[in-house]
């Protein structure tokens, strides 16, 4: 496909464009495969001294491409507005994530080993985290992030770039440091519109023997899970390898590594270079036939609604049976996903009473976005324990419990997805 040949998008009123056709092939034959309701931003969070007054919502739609099998959001949304100078996830205070990215740099070091002069670009970079695993490897360095996690990474030592990742951003970068060897874009790459400008973008900085190494929501897992959750407007695409491998070929790049990994309950790591800069891996050619396996027809878009909507009925059902009984739930954790699940299950301060984040979130102190259910310092849960507590972040709930215990919680748990499910206080 060349670039005059990109998707036209329609724009809808505001700051939001309609998607009509393809995000990466352009084509018409968009099938809708699950509608979630109207959500607002997931990090637009109101302080709890704040009056209710009117906030933005947007629909939240999943679309399937049946040329390329992209599955994509049918909203964009003006990304200042979903990633605002104050955005306040930091990437560092998960452990999963630490590990993950500490764990890649070893990968590549194994199968793609760099120079110590090389340098390493990473798109979204956050608070430099994942970066800080190759400096001190010893390699070169450099972060390209929009919001003010940048000024945090410089601090730590991370030149990084203040601003979204773009043609000009890119020339800055490939100014100041030079071309990169690798570039890495962890969970971003589904995050950002007029894609097929990025992967140009992209390759205006990378080596001719580069890497670019994206780790997306795998769309298989979501899809076995019934991660509604994971469906908010700041991902407008949900990769499959066999997408990634259309959009990317479209650019002259090859897919020559993948595999699965457990970060957000089920991510895929992807290993593109120039065509014919590297051997294509067996391990790449092996998801690609799975996928192969298991396309996405009409029955099978079908049978993930009716389980999504089961779920959620499910989940609505057990939550008014405790409360019914007079007992309290407290929500745990405040991650993204968790205002999807509130929303689309019809949650309220009525159901839960609260939601609970580490000491030192940027989130506590405000409410889950659109509600009026605030959120609280983990402090409260040992404090002034309720009868059962919702785990938010359930996709890493065998890592949350153990800790929670040992801290002293006894309460019962309530697993959401993807069948909900009770684990009680004298398990």
């Amino acid at each position: 496909m060349k670039l005059a040949d990109q998707p036209e998008l329609s724009c809808g009123t505001g700051s939001s464009v309609v998607v009509t056709r393809c995000q990466i092939c352009g084509s018409e034959m968009l099938e809708s495969m699950l509608f979630l309701g109207y959500l607002p931003p997931v990090n637009q969070m109101r302080s709890l001294d704040e009056k209710p007054h009117e906030e933005a919502a947007y629909p939240a739609e999943m679309l399937h491409c049946k040329k390329c099998e992209l599955v994509q959001l049918g909203l964009i949304v003006d990304p200042n507005i979903l990633f605002p100078p104050e955005y306040p996830y930091t990437s560092g205070t998960t452990r999963i994530l630490r590990e993950n990215f500490a764990e890649m740099e070893r990968e590549v070091a194994k199968l793609y080993p760099l120079g110590k002069d090389d340098l390493v670009v990473d798109i979204g970079s956050n608070d430099g985290t994942l970066l800080s695993n190759f400096k001190n490897a010893g390699h070169r360095v450099a972060g390209i992030e929009p919001t003010l996690m940048a000024n945090l990474a410089n601090e730590r030592g991370i030149p990084t770039q203040m601003a979204f990742f773009d043609r000009t951003s890119a020339e800055k970068a490939l100014a100041e440091h030079g071309k990169a060897k690798l570039i890495t874009a962890t969970n971003v790459f589904a995050h950002i519109e007029n894609i097929h400008e990025i992967v140009e973008s992209l390759l205006l900085l990378l080596d001719e023997k580069g890497l670019f190494i994206s780790e997306s929501h795998y769309l298989y897992s979501l899809m076995e899970t019934l991660q509604y959750d994971t469906i908010y407007h700041e991902h407008l695409r949900y990769y499959s390898v066999t997408s990634l491998k259309y959009l990317l070929e479209a650019h002259g790049l090859e897919i020559i590594y993948a595999k699965k990994i457990p970060t957000h309950g089920g991510s895929v790591r992807v290993v593109a270079a120039r065509r014919g800069a590297y051997p294509v891996s067996q391990a790449a050619k092996d998801i690609l036939a799975e996928e192969a396996r298991q396309p996405l027809n009409t029955e099978r878009v079908e049978a993930f609604k009716r389980s999504v909507v089961s779920s959620k009925l499910k989940l609505y059902a057990l939550l008014n049976e405790l409360k019914e009984a007079g007992t309290r739930v407290y929500g745990i954790g405040a991650p993204s996903r968790a205002s999807t699940l509130i929303h689309y299950v019809g949650l309220d301060d009525g159901l839960l009473d609260c939601v609970l984040e580490v000491k030192g979130s940027y989130k506590t102190g405000k409410f889950m976005p659109g509600t009026r259910i605030p959120v609280l310092e983990e402090s409260r849960l040992f404090d002034d324990p309720p009868d059962y507590a919702l785990l938010l972040s359930w996709h890493i709930a065998e890592e949350l419990m153990p800790k929670l215990r040992q801290k002293g919680y006894r309460g019962g748990f309530i697993i959401p997805l993807p069948e909900p499910r009770i684990i009680r206080a004298d398990a």
